[in-house]
């Protein structure tokens, strides 16, 4: 039998029908299909050790009086290379032993992520510029979400608070190889709600990149907020970027989830998909044939990149594609892989757009943000496990010796 740490507290599974009194009436209905869905996500993720335990009582969810975070921009951020993550921020809870069903882990930790706040928070550990824009649970989640943005020198005055709704949560599934399954408790959570009027379109016009998915495209007035924002951002000249993150049970159906994504398919520069989202959009296609991938090429794109976990990444521009090899790791967790070399790319295109021209530097990038991926699968959660751009550099520096 495994066991905790005794200075740690230990979130340990409960009976279906457990209803702890503190959590809003949102998500005090019994855990079931109603308020959850399982997805079996792509093959990239990683986290450091920020994650934290928890058991699950009244006296953990709140306490007396109002809790309060810092909401403030870095006094770091440097406006010529920032890049603003658009999206959900949540807590997920990552089983203690992998390869158990959920109702089988004796033990969860506690994690902040979601794929937007995972980039931004991994460009700043990169030592980039990064800002996030989304909304939480007027919660103690949700203030302790917009903490962590600051202590990671993101800039958090997009964030908003949402009183009536609570901060997502995930549960993660880990087989025995790092892949994972989530289990979403959304009916609604805050990040659904946000709405145009709380847009903060100054902070967007200032990004030299602007940064989103696909799942804040689901639900109204997310998806009105989410049109609006790059609708902005590409009037003022900002990159668009793009990471469907297909969570298909998220969506009312498969077709629904195939026109969202693809709805605003034609508007982004940069977009990164996994082999299974190729054969999603495609409708069944060979992920791993140039002409199938070249189909989902818009003729204003600027890059596509195609994600195989351990195997490397896949490129393609106007002018030239190629494939870049990955970095070989004992897998732990592959939570946040993806956006961890989501954001290894995109704080090397902020420092310097003209890699998208310059083939050998894109390589390079492409390299880091590989590095960036594999390093991450090696820790639990998302968040706390992106890593530094030493952290890279140095694992970088081992492959070659």
């Amino acid at each position: 039998m495994a066991l905790v740490h005794s200075s740690a507290l230990c979130f340990s599974l409960l009976p279906s029908n457990f209803r702890p009194s503190s959590w809003s009436n949102r998500l005090s209905t019994s855990l079931d299909s109603r308020l959850c869905s399982t997805v079996k996500p792509s093959s990239l993720t990683s986290t450091p050790s920020t994650l934290s335990s928890f058991r699950l009582s009244s006296s953990s969810c709140s306490r007396p009086g109002k809790v309060s975070a810092t909401i403030q921009a870095s006094p770091e951020s440097d406006e010529s290379s920032l890049v603003v993550c658009f999206g959900e921020m949540l807590i997920d809870f990552v089983p203690t032993i992998n390869g158990l069903a959920l109702a089988e882990a004796p033990a969860f930790k506690k994690a902040p992520g979601g794929a937007p706040a995972n980039v931004a928070v991994g460009i700043s550990r990169l030592g980039g510029s990064s800002a996030f824009i989304g909304k939480v649970g007027e919660d103690e989640f949700g203030y302790m979400l917009a903490d962590i943005l600051k202590e990671n020198n993101v800039n958090n005055e997009g964030m908003r608070f949402d009183p009536g709704a609570r901060t997502a949560l995930a549960f993660v599934t880990l087989k025995k190889n790092g892949e994972r399954e989530f289990m979403f408790y959304r009916n609604p959570s805050a990040d659904m709600l946000l709405q145009e009027s709380e847009l903060d379109l100054d902070l967007i016009k200032k990004a030299k990149i602007f940064h989103y998915g696909s799942i804040s495209l689901i639900t109204e007035p997310c998806k009105s907020a989410h049109i609006a924002a790059t609708k902005a951002a590409k009037e003022a000249g900002v990159l668009l970027s793009y990471d469907p993150n297909l969570r298909l049970p998220l969506w009312p159906s498969a077709e629904s989830a195939r026109e969202g994504i693809l709805s605003i398919w034609d508007t982004a520069d940069i977009i990164k998909i996994s082999e299974e989202e190729i054969v999603f959009l495609t409708n069944g296609e060979d992920p791993y044939d140039d002409n199938v991938v070249r189909k989902l090429y818009h003729k204003n794109l600027k890059l596509l990149l195609v994600t195989e976990g351990a195997d490397g990444c896949r490129y393609y521009t106007k002018e030239f594609s190629g494939r870049v090899k990955g970095m070989k790791v004992d897998p732990v967790d592959t939570t946040g892989a993806g956006d961890a070399f989501v954001a290894g790319v995109l704080s090397k295109l902020a420092e310097d757009i003209s890699l998208l021209g310059d083939e050998k530097r894109l390589r390079e990038a492409l390299s880091f943000a590989n590095a960036c991926g594999a390093i991450t699968v090696t820790e639990r959660g998302a968040i706390p496990a992106l890593p530094t751009r030493e952290a890279v550099m140095d694992a970088l520096l081992k492959t070659v010796a």
